[in-house]
């Protein structure tokens, strides 16, 4: 198995390990990947995800060796993208833990997630513009969405490497960290998030993605939809009752 899954509730962390490629993934690894993240969402315990790389690399991509060999990615239209799970959209959050290479398919899995925790040597790039490799696992939609088409189109074009610092400024990475740590202080943030009451941040996540494609009255229709299920679950009045109570106070987000 290539994809390993560790369960620290809420906590559920992914694992791609096939260091003798550096992380590419080919057909059958990206059905494991897939499978791994519908355990993940069927998970009642598990309420925040987090995808790494282990021995330094994040993913270099599909593996193009397996191409050949004829164990090359899916390519099929309906059912799971050629990288595996990109096609999904989860009810719960994902965080890419990235160290080293960030690239081609790499890239795109990195951009499937809601958020990047980055090692101060990770590199971020469309490397598949050497060999005629398209972006197909969205890419083209999400990378221009994260950080805008002036700056999507000089990645795309060029293909050349943005680094961690790059990739913090222009919003392709959330957080910058030490090397070595980039699993660690994602797992650490995943439990931040996990501790939030998860109606109201789950839909509120729903309504983020939702708005694109919507003109502006209509999002914010979509939006207090949303917030309606939200106060209809009764969580507002759970942490209002906390608020009078002293916890979270003063913008203090411990022991909420």
């Amino acid at each position: 198995m290539v994809i390993l899954i560790e369960k620290n509730y809420p906590v559920f962390t992914i694992v791609i390990k096939n260091p003798e490629v550096k992380n590419a993934v080919d057909g059958p690894t990206a059905q494991e990947l897939s499978v791994a993240f519908r355990e993940f969402e069927n998970d009642k315990k598990a309420l925040v995800a987090v995808l790494w790389g282990s021995n330094g690399t994040f993913c270099s991509g599909a593996n193009l060796k397996a191409i050949v060999e004829g164990k090359g990615n899916r390519i099929e239209k309906e059912g799971d993208g050629p990288m595996g799970p990109t096609r999904m959209f989860l009810s719960k959050p994902v965080i890419a833990a990235i160290a080293g290479y960030a690239v081609a398919g790499g890239l795109e899995l990195a951009l499937w997630c809601d958020m990047r925790v980055v090692e101060k040597d990770a590199i971020f790039g469309v490397f598949c513009r050497r060999f005629g490799v398209p972006l197909i696992d969205g890419g083209t939609v999400r990378l221009p969405r994260l950080i805008g088409l002036s700056r999507a189109m000089d990645m795309i074009l060029t293909g050349r490497s943005v680094n961690a610092e790059e990739a913090l400024a222009w919003g392709l990475a959330n957080r910058v960290v030490d090397i070595g740590r980039s699993r660690i202080e994602a797992e650490k943030l995943a439990r931040e998030i996990a501790a939030f009451p998860k109606t109201c941040m789950r839909n509120d996540r729903f309504s983020a993605y939702e708005q694109f494609g919507l003109d502006i009255n209509d999002a914010m229709v979509n939006e207090f939809e949303y917030g309606l299920k939200t106060l209809e679950s009764g969580e507002y009045m759970e942490g209002s009752q906390a608020f009078t109570k002293g916890k979270g106070k003063h913008g203090n987000f411990k022991k909420i």
